[in-house]
């Protein structure tokens, strides 16, 4: 049995490393505060405090299972400690889990009774499960639904004489347009309704055509090059365009996901993206990330911001357009190119991939989920999802995938990294992320990949954020989000 003076020593230096974890933090050093808190909780595992506060970091760093269950170990180790339950209801928050949610900060309430943070929260949550229950009564079943596109008609749209913004003459999105909507866009000013009708009902049709796993050729002596996560962080795109050129059949591009939430300028990085691809649909290729679906819109921004900037209309039309995004690609039969990652059975083939039916919300398992969500790990097999969705893969999940399907090569996204991009898995995997210091407190470089045939070995370029009008990321997040943020 260890001493007094061990358990003592243990003790006081758990708290010493707790304070450097706070500090790290306070930096938004979130991986290293995690890491340091876990060396504090190896010393003193009975401290809720070091779990809340892990949780807290997870949370940070959108590993919403992580915290889920260091809340739920805080407060297994201090039934009334309110911290625990008030984190733990973050994370349920943050992953659409609003019933969850209520029963934490009720029981936050309980605790702290005269806490008017605590009153605060626990309204807006109520609130926000009243609402879900009323769209639950009201919803319309699945094959009940019409396609809203049907309902739409551009053309009887009227363009006011005053209005000075881009203009499609016809049928034809031309670079002439794309460059003067651009403009308009770094400016602030909004594009027509009717122009944005035209583009993302044209861009569903092109959509729609598309196999869920599309095929990329790059003839010898050409190049490609793969972004990662956007998340309407509009100016970054536009420095990533200054720096790589213009998509164009010449210049090829490929976005991996997450294109809209958060940056409060998603809605120009979605027509952006989607009018590029109306232009040249072989300048431009675009893949769905977890953020193109309706539960994670709802709370991270999206809607809010389509509402805001277009209208209520355009939010049911994007939802449907976002089902109709191919879920991975890939190029010259050799580079597998997903969002999130591979899968919780070996065997996989690029033939079962393609025929996912994809015209769907996102579900919560199966192959489809997987693809959007999961994450890599640095030891071997599989183990739960840091996020609470999808799950960790290892090295061999990666190179048994890969060997499977005579590939070589796994590019993916769905993670922040300090410098734009990771190499793992012995150099099978890569993660690209393309929202320099993302949220406007990460601190992290952007980074995207060019290929260049025959060879297609990745040329990494990285990039560091630039200045952006002052609106603050989540702008236009649920009220009930942006407590926490």
């Amino acid at each position: 049995m260890p001493s007094m003076a061990t358990e003592n020593s243990d003790v006081s230096q758990a708290e010493q490393i707790k304070l450097q974890a706070n500090e790290a933090f306070k930096a938004h050093k979130y991986s290293q505060a995690i890491d340091l808190y876990t060396q504090a909780i190896e010393l003193n595992s009975e401290n809720a405090v070091y779990l809340a506060n892990r949780a807290l970091a997870h949370t940070k760093l959108e590993e919403y299972g992580s915290a889920i269950q260091d809340a739920s170990k805080a407060v297994e180790i201090d039934p009334k400690y309110s911290k625990g339950y008030y984190r733990r209801g973050a994370a349920y928050l943050a992953m659409g889990k609003f019933k969850e949610a209520l029963k934490d900060f009720q029981q936050v309430k309980r605790i702290s009774p005269n806490d008017p943070d605590a009153s605060k929260k626990l309204k807006e949550c109520e609130k926000a499960v009243m609402k879900l229950k009323f769209e639950e009564a009201i919803a319309i079943p699945t094959t009940e639904r019409r396609s809203v596109s049907e309902s739409i008609d551009f053309r009887t749209i009227d363009v006011e004489s005053q209005y000075a913004g881009a203009r499609i003459e016809g049928d034809v999105v031309t670079l002439e347009f794309m460059k003067k909507m651009m403009d308009d866009f770094k400016n602030q000013k909004c594009l027509h309704k009717r122009y944005a009708f035209q583009i993302v009902l044209q861009i569903r049709e092109i959509l729609m055509a598309l196999p869920s796993l599309v095929d990329v050729k790059v003839i010898n002596g050409k190049h490609f090059t793969v972004c990662g996560d956007v998340h309407g962080q509009f100016f970054d795109l536009l420095n990533i365009f200054e720096l790589n050129g213009l998509p164009s059949d010449e210049n090829p591009y490929l976005f991996n996901g997450d294109f809209v939430d958060r940056g409060s300028f998603s809605v120009e990085v979605i027509l952006t993206l989607f009018a590029f691809k109306c232009m040249s649909p072989s300048a431009i290729y675009l893949s769905r990330g977890n953020h193109e679906s309706k539960s994670m819109n709802k709370i991270y921004g999206f809607e809010g911001e389509v509402k805001s900037k277009l209208s209520d209309k355009f939010v049911e039309l994007f939802a449907e357009v976002f089902c109709y995004l191919p879920l991975a690609h890939v190029i010259n039969e050799k580079i597998f190119v997903v969002h999130g990652g591979l899968f919780s059975t070996d065997g996989v083939k690029l033939s079962q991939i393609k025929a996912i039916d994809r015209f769907c919300e996102p579900p919560e398992e199966g192959l489809m989920c997987e693809l959007l969500w999961s994450d890599p790990q640095p030891n071997p097999g599989r183990g739960p999802s840091k996020r609470g969705v999808g799950l960790s893969f290892g090295g061999d999940v990666t190179k048994r995938f890969l060997n499977d399907n005579n590939l070589d090569l796994v590019v993916r996204s769905h993670e922040v990294k300090d410098e734009g991009y990771e190499i793992e898995h012995d150099g099978k995997l890569i993660t690209v992320f393309s929202a320099p210091n993302y949220c406007d407190q990460m601190g992290n470089k952007g980074a995207f990949i060019r290929f260049e045939a025959p060879n297609m070995e990745p040329k990494i370029v990285t990039f560091s954020a630039v200045p952006h009008p002052d609106v603050k990321p989540m702008a236009y997040a649920s009220n009930f989000l942006r407590m926490f943020s």
